[in-house]
């Protein structure tokens, strides 16, 4: 009988698509883990593949190449070093014709010893796996030299089935491969839901969760080990990859892990700006831009979604461009300028006025006498939207758009103009928090983060651009909160109907007036159409990777 296991968790950032890339990180990762003195190593949920690997897994020709890769692996593990549990597509054909799972594999010995499929399939939020895989069959244990382990696949514990089946049929103990996304709270989430499985199984559990961005998600890692007695037994930093091994004894009938690493959780700001930083920063590399051009205002956005980029990129991968027009103060010039220089960025100007004249000369004909309104506005903002994507194409830098999450909400923002660009940072943070980060980046020992931020330490959005009234500059004088409530009353409401998805009756009975909530309401509606474009569909679409929020519809 075995009485003992050196179990490694490899704690990494796939990705999506590149099996030869995924290949050669975890050769390394086998080999540190044979340097440890590792008997098995985990991988993360779909780890080959990278997750989620969304319409990839609908081409044969991935799938094959995924399932060669794992054959051809896995006769690597004769070497006698450790073994392999490892995350794959998997197709199997059977009396019902062909089924693709969500799989982990164990590789040892040099063959694939067996095969796990998870059993409950999310779909939900920004999960879409029942429409790509197939559920597999309640899991029993993996016997792995003489130990049973139940591996419940991520969303195979959020509910009490699969581990109670586990238990049933003799499991040891629980190694979990996940992917799981950040979210605010989502360790204390994952935690909950881990030591319940604890408590009803009696059995210790092993959460390995992977790192890293894929398009709007970000996964932050957070990976720890729980005893039976619900004792936390290690607790994996956020935001950085690594290998540890956890060292097990069998004690009686049970398993006990040694303590082992414990890192201490992130406060709230700090999280998220690491999750911002990694967002940028995997978008960026893992599709090989050279860097990230950004329409540098004076205002609170652009600055920190430039100092988010240089953190992510480094000062030399971000360019920073001011594009003033008649309306741009000088204020503005000035922060725009002070706030590249702090980051360390390149900055040129390109004025705009140009540009509006031509407009307004190849328009005259078809405008002539009628009155000025947001359509010049919005030309402006266009033409900034050209200038930016010029750069992009001539230089192959992708360009970053600005607009936060309020403003993208209420459709405070020029389609093809400010929305322009490939990826948007902020696109989930409210104005408020913009603010809040603003403060906390200036203030913070950025040195000590996990992530490794590349940018300078101290000041990096000039203190008037965090204090000054927020203004799109496309008119005289103009502000804001002339066209949207304050900030405050603004996303308090809007984090009312998005987030908690509270009736307008119930936000009033809160104390907010109704037709206030009413007018945000019908903003947040009616700029659904900016933030999704339509697509007619006549055959097979060419991608359904990205999923944005739905129609949102009042609740009266």
């Amino acid at each position: 009988m075995t009485d003992t296991l050196a179990l490694a968790l490899a704690q990494l950032n796939p990705t999506v698509g590149d099996i030869d890339g995924n290949l050669a990180m975890l050769r390394r990762a086998r080999a540190e883990a044979a340097a440890k003195g590792a008997d098995l190593l985990l991988t993360s949920e779909l780890f080959l593949s990278g997750y989620p690997p969304d319409d990839l897994v609908l081409k044969r020709m991935f799938v094959a190449a995924c399932m060669e890769a794992v054959e051809h692996f896995a006769k690597e593990t004769a070497d006698g070093g450790p073994a392999v549990l490892l995350g794959t597509p998997w197709r199997v054909t059977g009396p019902e014709g062909e089924k693709l799972h969500n799989a982990i594999a164990l590789l040892d010995g040099g063959k694939v010893q067996t095969l796990r499929f998870k059993y409950d399939l999310p779909n939900y939020g920004v999960f879409d796996e029942k429409r790509v895989f197939q559920p597999g069959p309640l899991p029993g244990p993996v016997n792995f030299r003489g130990i049973r382990l139940g591996v419940p696949i991520c969303e195979d514990i959020w509910t009490p089935e699969v581990v109670e089946c586990l238990e049933e049929s003799g499991a040891e103990i629980l190694l979990v491969p996940n992917g799981s996304p950040f979210e605010g709270a989502k360790l204390d989430t994952r935690l909950n839901i881990a030591t319940a499985r604890v408590v009803e199984s009696g059995l210790p559990l092993v959460y390995l969760n992977q790192l890293g961005g894929q398009d709007e998600l970000v996964f932050d890692g957070g990976s720890f080990a729980l005893n039976a007695d619900r004792s936390l037994a290690l607790q994996m930093p956020a935001w950085k990859e690594g290998i540890t091994v956890t060292r097990w004894t069998r004690e009686g009938d049970g398993w006990v892990c040694a303590p082992g690493e414990m890192t201490a959780p992130s406060t709230d700001h700090e999280t998220i700006y690491q999750a911002l930083v990694l967002g940028v920063r995997d978008y960026v590399l893992k599709n090989r831009f050279p860097g990230v051009v950004i329409g540098m205002s004076g205002g609170v956005d652009s600055a920190l979604t430039a100092a988010i980029a240089v953190d992510a990129l480094g000062a030399d991968k971000v360019w920073t461009v001011m594009m003033p027009s008649p309306y741009t103060s000088d204020e503005s010039l000035e922060d725009a300028a002070e706030a590249s220089r702090l980051l360390g960025a390149r900055l040129d100007s390109i004025a705009i006025g140009p540009a509006m004249q031509a407009f307004d000369a190849m328009l005259h004909p078809v405008f002539d006498g009628l009155p000025t309104d947001t359509t010049e506005e919005n030309l402006q903002s266009r033409a900034r939207g050209i200038t930016l994507m010029a750069i992009s194409n001539k230089f192959g830098h992708m360009v970053l758009t600005t607009g936060n999450k309020s403003e993208m909400s209420v459709g405070y923002a020029t389609l093809y103009g400010d929305m322009c660009g490939g990826y948007n940072a902020l696109k989930d943070v409210y104005k408020t928090a913009v603010f809040e980060l603003c403060r906390w980046r200036n203030q913070a020992d950025i040195a000590g983060l996990p992530l490794g931020l590349l940018g300078p330490s101290g000041t990096v959005v000039p203190e008037r651009i965090i204090t000054k009234p927020p203004s799109a500059e496309l008119k005289p004088d103009q502000k804001d909160e002339d066209s949207l409530p304050p900030y405050p009353v603004l996303d308090a409401i809007l984090g009312n109907l998005i987030e908690d998805e509270m009736p307008v009756s119930e936000i009033v009975a809160n104390g907010k007036d109704r037709d206030l909530v009413m007018r945000i309401w019908r903003m947040l509606d009616r700029a659904e159409y900016k933030r999704r474009q339509p697509l007619l569909r006549t055959g097979t679409p060419l991608s359904d990777h990205q999923r944005l929020p739905g129609h949102v519809r009042p609740v009266l």
